[in-house]
C-alpha cells in the first residue's frame, strides 16, 4: 500500500444535468406511448398488440440503459509520485493470447509482445508469456526472430524516450519520427532500427509463405509431430533476465499447453488459465496484465498509470482490477462497421465505472493475482492459506480439490494469497512443473475454470470472469491515460464484424440463463443492483435480436395487410411517436458529435445496429437454443484480424468501409428484411392492398416507418446488384426470396381471417 502523502489518483464526476434530463424525457415519452397503447389495445389488432410488446421492451432496455449512465465517473492518475511513494515496484506478469497463425498473423503478435517488452517500467520486474492456442511453429519461429530485434528495439526506445513502441506503428510516422529528434545520431540509429524491422518482417513474411516456416530441428524439433488439437505441452523460455537490469530484456516465454481430442480446452478461458498456472511456477508476479495479440501498448507508462490505482487504493477491495477502455487505430472514416465503440465507451461505459466498477472486457486489463486465485474481499489481510503436510511431500487435500496435485503451483499460490513476493530468478528449474500444470487432464477435479482462475461455461470468458469477481463484492476501476493505453485493430467488412457479434451475444445469454446470472450475483452474492442492472443491459444484447426483428416487419406487415400499427396523422397521438423519434435522434446524434465524430458516422452506428441486432444476435440467441436443446454446441470463432501495413491508414481508400458479404446464413435475416419492405411498399404503392377492416388500414406513417427500415439496410440493397464480395450471393438472395415470399402469403392469409 502507498503513503498517501501524494495521491497516486483522484476521482473525477462529470455533470451530467442535461443528459439527465433527456434520459428522463425519453423514458417519458416511452411511457406515455405505452400508455396510449394499453388505452387503445382494445379496438385494434394483432398489430396493436405486437407493437405495445415491442415497445415495453425498448423502455425496459432504456431504463437499464438510464441507470447505467446515471453517474458517471473518472480518474486521473499521477504516476510520477509512485516512485516517490511506494518504496519498490511490484513484479508484472504480461500475457499475450493468440490462437490461429493465419486469423491473427504473427507479425500482430510479434508487435503486440515488442511493444510490451519496452513498457516504461523496470524490465527485472517484467515477465512476457505468450499462449500460442494454435501450436504453431510459425509463431514461435516469429518470437524467436522477435525476440533478437528486441534487443535493439529495448535500448532504442529507452534512449531516445519513444512514444509509439509498436514498430509498425511508430515507422509508419516517419515525418513525426524523424521531427521528434532531427540529431544526425538519432537520424543514424532511426534509420538502421527501420531496416532491422523491415528485415524482420520480411523474414516472418516469408516464412509465412511456406508450408514449414524452418526445418523442423533442433528448438522446432518438438513441433514434428504436432496437430493444432493435438498435441503434448510446449514451453520455450525464449529470453531468460538473469542479469536482473533493470534497463535490460525483460523474460519471454512461449506456451502452447497440452490438447487433445476428446479433452475440452475452454477456449481463451482455459489458455488464460494455463499461463496463471505457468506463470505461477516461474515468476508469480502479484499482479497480471492481460492483452489480445492485436493490442499493442500505445502509452508505454500504462503499467504506471495502473499501480497508481492498484496501490493508490486504501482498500484493495476498491479496486479489483483495472480495465483499460479498447480502443482502436486506422479503423476506416467514419466507423462503416460501427465497431469502433467510441461512443458507447465515452458515455455508457464511464456510467458504469460510478457504479461498481467497469467489466472485464477481456483485453487490456489489469489483474491481482490473489484475486484470480479465488480470494474474497473479506479475507483480506487474512489471507493466509497454509499448507499441511503428512510426510513432506504431499500438500493437503483441500488445496489439492481446489488447485490440483502441483506442491509447487499450492506453494506459489499460497505466497500469492498472502501478498509475498517470490520471484523465481532460473526460469528453466520450473520447466517440468509447468509442463504439468500445462497438462489438459490437470484440472479434472479441481476448481479451475469454477470457482478459481478465469471462469468457464461461455464464449465470453471476459464478461463472465468479470462478473464472478463482482459478484464477490470486489469493485473495479478504469483508467484513460492520454494518449490511450492500448490501441488495436477492429474487424472490418461485412463477416468479420457479424461473426464478432454472433459470438458476444451467444456467450452473453449463456451467462444470463446459467448459474453465474447477474441475478444471482445479487441475490446471493455481493453484486450490487445497479451494477446487476448493468449487467442485465449487456446480457440481453441477444434477446433485443427478437422485439427488433418484430418492429422491423410491422411496417411492411401492414402495408401488405392494409392494417396499421401506428396512430394517424390526424390523431394527437402521433405528437408522441414524432416528439420521441425525433429527440432520440438528436439525443444519440448530439453525443456523436461531442466525441469529434461526424454526422455519417451516427448515421453508420444507427443502421449498423439494425443490421447488426436483427442478423448477427439473432444468430447468437439460435445458437444457445440450439445448445440448450442439445443439438450443437457453441463454438469459440476467432475473429480474423487485418495484418499492419506500413501506410498511415487513412482510411480514404475507395474500398475501405464496404460492406462485405459471403455465403453464411448470418446475412439471410438482412436480405429477407429488405425484400419484404420493397415488396410492402410495390403493393402500397400499386394499391394492391386488401380492403381495410374498421377504417384501421395502413397510412403515411407506415410507409415512412417502411422507408426507414429500407435506408438502414442500404447496404444489403446494394449488394444485390454488386458482385464478388461486395454482393449478396445467389444462395443467401434464393433463400431470403423464399422467406420473403411466405410472410407476404401468410399476411394476406392473416388479413382475410
Amino acid at each position: 500500500m502507498a503513503n498517501q502523502a501524494y495521491p497516486l489518483f483522484e476521482k473525477i464526476a462529470p455533470k451530467n444535468t442535461t443528459q439527465r434530463c433527456l434520459d428522463i424525457t425519453i423514458l417519458y415519452l416511452l411511457i406515455s406511448l405505452i400508455v396510449y397503447r394499453i388505452l387503445n389495445l382494445s379496438s385494434h389488432g394483432f398489430t396493436w398488440l405486437l407493437a405495445f410488446l415491442c415497445e415495453s421492451w425498448f423502455a425496459f432496455l432504456w431504463l437499464l440503459i438510464l441507470n447505467a449512465k446515471w453517474s458517471p465517473l473518472k480518474y486521473r492518475t499521477y504516476p510520477e509520485h509512485l516512485l516517490e511513494m511506494v518504496p519498490e515496484l511490484p513484479p508484472v506478469d504480461m500475457f499475450v493470447t493468440t490462437a490461429d497463425a493465419v486469423l491473427e498473423p504473427p507479425i500482430l503478435t510479434i508487435n503486440t509482445v515488442l511493444s510490451l517488452l519496452a513498457v516504461d517500467y523496470p524490465s527485472q520486474k517484467l515477465a512476457c508469456y505468450v499462449s500460442d492456442d494454435g501450436c504453431s511453429p510459425l509463431t514461435f519461429y516469429s518470437l524467436l526472430e522477435a525476440s533478437k530485434f528486441a534487443k535493439l528495439w529495448i535500448p532504442f526506445c529507452n534512449k531516445y524516450n519513444i512514444q509509439v513502441r509498436a514498430p509498425f506503428r511508430y515507422f509508419s510516422r516517419e515525418y513525426i519520427s524523424l521531427a521528434a529528434n532531427s540529431s544526425f545520431q538519432f537520424q543514424q540509429e532511426w534509420t538502421k532500427m527501420k531496416d532491422e524491422y523491415e528485415q524482420l518482417s520480411g523474414k516472418i513474411e516469408a516464412a509465412a509463405q511456406k508450408t514449414v516456416p524452418c526445418e523442423l530441428k533442433g528448438e522446432f524439433a518438438v513441433f514434428s509431430d504436432t496437430q493444432r488439437n493435438n498435441h503434448p505441452t510446449i514451453i520455450k523460455v525464449i529470453w531468460d533476465n538473469k542479469e536482473d537490469l533493470s534497463q535490460g530484456f525483460p523474460h519471454l516465454i512461449y506456451i502452447s499447453r497440452e490438447k487433445r481430442p476428446k479433452h475440452p480446452h475452454h477456449f481463451k478461458a482455459g489458455a488464460m488459465n494455463v499461463l496463471t498456472r505457468v506463470s505461477g511456477l516461474m515468476t508469480n508476479a502479484p499482479f497480471m496484465l492481460n492483452v489480445d495479440c492485436d493490442m499493442y501498448v500505445n502509452n508505454p507508462q500504462i503499467i504506471m498509470h495502473a499501480m497508481s490505482l492498484l496501490l493508490g487504493t486504501k482498500k484493495e477491495k476498491d479496486c479489483g482490477f483495472v480495465q483499460c477502455p479498447q480502443k482502436f487505430y486506422d479503423g476506416p472514416k467514419d466507423d462503416p462497421f460501427g465497431n469502433q465503440l467510441v461512443v458507447l465507451g465515452e458515455y455508457l461505459a464511464l456510467g458504469i465505472v460510478g457504479i461498481q466498477g467497469p467489466f472485464y472486457a477481456g483485453t487490456g486489463c489489469f489483474h491481482r493475482r490473489k484475486i484470480i486465485c479465488g480470494l474474497w474481499p473479506d479475507d483480506e489481510g487474512n489471507e493466509g492459506t497454509q499448507l499441511t503436510s503428512t510426510d513432506g511431500k504431499s500438500a493437503d487435500q483441500d488445496l489439492i480439490m481446489k488447485f490440483g496435485k502441483s506442491n509447487e503451483l499450492i506453494q506459489s499460490v499460497s505466497h500469492a494469497l498472502k501478498g509475498r513476493v517470490d520471484y523465481s530468478r532460473d526460469l528453466k528449474n520450473s520447466i517440468e512443473a509447468a509442463h504439468q500444470v500445462a497438462g489438459c487432464g490437470y484440472e479434472y477435479g479441481t476448481s479451475w475454470g469454477t470457482k478459481v482462475g478465469w471462469i468457464y461455461g461461455s464464449v465470453v470468458e471476459d464478461i463472465l470472469t468479470g462478473l464472478r469477481i463482482h459478484s464477490k463484492g470486489w469493485r473495479s476501476t478504469c483508467i484513460s491515460p492520454d494518449p490511450p493505453a492500448f490501441l488495436g485493430c477492429a474487424p472490418s467488412g461485412g463477416p468479420a464484424s457479424m461473426t464478432q457479434q454472433k459470438r458476444w451475444a451467444t456467450g452473453l445469454l449463456e451467462v444470463l440463463f446459467s448459474q453465474n446470472s447477474p441475478i444471482f450475483g445479487t441475490l446471493t452474492g455481493k453484486l450490487q443492483f445497479r451494477q446487476c442492472l448493468a449487467y442485465i443491459w449487456i446480457h440481453t444484447w441477444g434477446l433485443r435480436s427478437i422485439p427488433e426483428l418484430c418492429y422491423a416487419a410491422l411496417p411492411a406487415y401492414c402495408l401488405i395487410s392494409n392494417s396499421n400499427f401506428m396512430p394517424k396523422v390526424h390523431e394527437p397521438a402521433i405528437y408522441i411517436l414524432v416528439a420521441l423519434f425525433s429527440i432520440y435522434q438528436l439525443y444519440t446524434l448530439s453525443e456523436y458529435l461531442r466525441t469529434g465524430l461526424t454526422i455519417r458516422a451516427w448515421w453508420n452506428n444507427q443502421r449498423m445496429d439494425r443490421i447488426v441486432i436483427t442478423g448477427a444476435r439473432l444468430f447468437g440467441v439460435l445458437s444457445v437454443i440450439t445448445k440448450f436443446l442439445g443439438i450443437s454446441e457453441t463454438v469459440f470463432e476467432v475473429t480474423k484480424k487485418e495484418q499492419p501495413t506500413s501506410s498511415d491508414g487513412d482510411g480514404d481508400d475507395a474500398e475501405v468501409g464496404r460492406f462485405t458479404f459471403d455465403e453464411s446464413p448470418i446475412f439471410v435475416p438482412g436480405t429477407t428484411i429488405l425484400l419484404v419492405q420493397l415488396t410492402a411498399l410495390t403493393l402500397s404503392l400499386l394499391g394492391l392492398q386488401p380492403p381495410a377492416h374498421n377504417g384501421n388500414g395502413s397510412g403515411l406513417v407506415e410507409v415512412l416507418c417502411s422507408v426507414w427500415v429500407v435506408l438502414c439496410f442500404l447496404p444489403f440493397l446494394k449488394g444485390l446488384y454488386e458482385k464478388g464480395k461486395y454482393g449478396i450471393p445467389l444462395s443467401t438472395i434464393y433463400k431470403s426470396a423464399a422467406l420473403a415470399l411466405l410472410f407476404v402469403y401468410l399476411s394476406r392469409r392473416i388479413s382475410m381471417r
